[in-house]
């Protein structure tokens, strides 16, 4: 079953990709790596903002999450061609607007885990990190970025 067969399966429509919102690329191909740049919880004209703990719950920020992974497979399809050209993820980092005293960050990243493995099965399975920070652009929720193996 190829991904786009896989999405379909799962009735999952990715966003159109976000353009980036300074001077760097939303993703860069070294090797047989790519390289994704912070990407938000933004698909068309919808952003999630505010501080999990705070403004948002727990579930919430997993959406933020899910739909941050979401924008990040849109840059890759559009960077790719096609996201079977993708072998593995190696590692996401992700960083979640937090108000003061929530520490459940691993939990709202698992949004964005739960799906990778969703689509892509053992290959979605990633090293991870996952932090806290008082601030984030835009006042978004959830910034991820991914790094993935390709096809050789």
């Amino acid at each position: 079953m190829t991904i786009a067969d896989r999405l379909d399966s799962l009735r999952i429509e990715l966003p159109p990709p976000f353009p980036p919102a300074g001077n760097y690329l939303a993703c860069v191909i070294d090797g047989g790596l790519v390289f994704v740049g912070g990407h938000g919880p933004i698909a068309g004209d919808q952003m999630m903002r505010g501080k999990v703990g705070g403004d948002l719950t727990l579930e919430q920020g997993r959406e933020a999450a899910r739909m941050t992974a979401l924008s990040i497979l849109a840059t890759l399809q559009a960077e790719l061609g096609d996201l079977d050209r993708i072998q593995r993820i190696v590692k996401v980092f992700g960083m979640v607007n937090v108000a003061s005293g929530f520490d459940r960050t691993p939990a709202v990243i698992d949004g964005c885990s739960d799906l990778l493995v969703e689509i892509f099965g053992d290959a979605g399975r990633h090293a991870r990190s996952a932090v806290g920070l008082a601030e984030l652009p835009f006042g978004i929720a959830v910034e991820i970025e991914l790094i993935a193996r390709l096809r050789t």
